[in-house]
């Protein structure tokens, strides 16, 4: 079995809802921790087998593949998740505007508030960022056909004279 398909089963066999919140508590802490050192050391490009990575970040091989499903769309070069295996070369060359949009999406404020983010971001570039979020996830109506203008079926009457008219 391969180890996002662990990774699922994992997560989904939690019986309690105790256990269940237990089970994701305990994965946002050791995420969290993966991301503080991402972002700490965020000049480097961390690369390597699957299981030696997981090692690395001191998670086993199915939860880390878990944490590469979650980074996956803020890698440079994403990585076939569904398909890794304990001897996969895995490079983590993560693009942090991205990531960092990405953690808003997520609705993650324990992920974007980090602290480590000074080091990567300055403070407006992420303001800029949650800016760019915000303007691509605001619902925006369609214009309203005012009733004097052309009615939109095509008719070439007034709006208020024909789909309008009441």
């Amino acid at each position: 079995m391969k180890l996002y398909q662990i990774w699922q089963n994992m997560a989904e066999s939690q019986q309690t809802q105790q256990a269940y919140q237990q089970y994701w508590d305990t994965y946002f802490a050791m995420e969290t921790e993966n991301y503080k050192k991402l972002l700490s050391q965020h000049e480097t490009v961390f690369s390597g087998k699957e299981q030696d990575l997981a090692k690395e970040f001191d998670m086993d091989e199915a939860t880390f593949c878990g944490f590469l499903d979650g980074i996956n769309t803020s890698l440079k070069t994403p990585i076939a998740v569904e398909e890794v295996e304990e001897d996969t070369d895995i490079t983590l060359d993560v693009d942090f505007e991205m990531l960092y949009y990405n953690m808003l999406k997520a609705k993650a404020p324990w992920l974007y508030n980090l602290t480590e983010w000074d080091g990567v971001l300055s403070s407006e570039k992420r303001k800029e960022i949650t800016k760019k979020f915000r303007d691509d996830n605001i619902f925006r109506s369609e214009v309203k056909v005012g009733r004097n203008d052309p009615c939109p079926c095509g008719s070439g009457k007034k709006y208020k004279n024909c789909c309008g008219k009441k």
